[in-house]
């Protein structure tokens, strides 16, 4: 690839952060695309639903328990990319997620991460 095409189609960089959906609790078929998640709560990231909780000793976070609570929540968010970022690569980094998540677009189930760093091209 020339630079000429480097500086014809700059990288860009967009905040992810806003107008997310979030469920606390499992919910079958979450990764749905037609899932109504009208009645989840909306925020902006990051956010650390744990941190709602109460430190307890009976929380297993760690060998003696004592922690904030663990479980499972859901994240969702739609977007649309603009039909002139068509046949780019479009990467999604998300650097906060705490451990044992998965992700998945428009249904698509793009992967499950122990750890807390995602790149996932589109």
């Amino acid at each position: 690839m020339s630079s000429t095409a480097f500086s014809l189609n700059p990288r860009k960089t967009e905040n992810f952060g806003k107008n997310w959906k979030f469920n606390l609790g499992d919910i079958p078929n979450g990764q749905e695309t037609m899932l109504n998640d009208s009645q989840w709560r909306s925020l902006d990231l990051p956010h650390d639903w744990s941190i709602e909780g109460q430190f307890n000793k009976d929380n297993p976070a760690t060998p003696g328990g004592g922690a904030l609570p663990g479980g499972i929540g859901w994240y969702r968010k739609t977007f649309n990319l603009p039909d002139a970022e068509e046949g780019r690569l479009v990467f999604i980094d998300f650097d906060g997620v705490y451990r044992n998540s998965e992700v998945w677009i428009n249904g698509h189930y793009l992967g499950k991460r122990p750890y807390g760093l995602y790149f996932f091209s589109l």
